[in-house]
């Protein structure tokens, strides 16, 4: 999943540091569709996912100055990201338990296409599989999405959650045994 050449990306980083937006633009472009992607996933929700990601580029506009030309931007837009969901899932939660406004979001799934019955259980699976994710605790999803979905590997996730290989390994395991045991009917072939 790698973005631009490091060579490209570096020189990037240096024109977005002294300003200038194309060049901005230009560096995270090719990250974007992966970004929002996780976005969707840890916030279940395209409207919120799009939101978050505007969030986090304009934060990283912000903080331009603190961008190394000597790093990957892919570690650091995907840290930004996450960091502006984990605002967002936090707000959710207290709006929920203050009662303000209700969050049922609609996770698009599939086409609107007529299928065949295959494809409408496949769909209600998908369904369900994605609103157990939701529920599970963020740091045990943060780690489930990027390892599981994403496919990134324990150490890169290990790196850009600032916590130990174990960790991750730990907090993957505990999301798939809470998913199974929560929805053993689910999986049950």
């Amino acid at each position: 999943m790698q973005g631009l050449d490091d060579t490209i990306e570096s020189g990037l980083v240096e024109k977005v540091r002294a300003g200038n937006r194309t060049a901005f633009g230009r560096l995270v472009e090719p990250h974007l569709p992966r970004l929002l992607g996780l976005a969707r996933r840890m916030l279940g929700s395209s409207e919120e996912a799009e939101d978050a990601l505007q969030t986090a580029l304009a934060s990283t506009w912000v903080a331009r100055a603190k961008l190394d030309p000597a790093k990957p931007i892919a570690a650091y837009l995907t840290t930004v990201t996450l960091n502006k969901c984990r605002d967002r899932l936090r707000r959710r939660k207290v709006s929920q338990f203050l009662g303000i406004g209700s969050f049922d979001p609609e996770i698009p799934i599939a086409s609107d296409e007529p299928g065949t019955e295959t494809l409408v259980a496949d769909r209600q699976m998908l369904h369900e599989v994605s609103r157990a994710i939701e529920r599970l605790p963020v740091r045990l999803r943060e780690a489930l999405v990027l390892v599981a979905v994403e496919g990134r590997s324990h150490r890169e996730v290990s790196q850009l959650l600032g916590v130990t290989e174990k960790t991750v390994e730990t907090r993957v395991y505990r999301a798939r045994q809470r998913l199974r045991e929560k929805n053993s009917d689910m999986f049950e072939a």
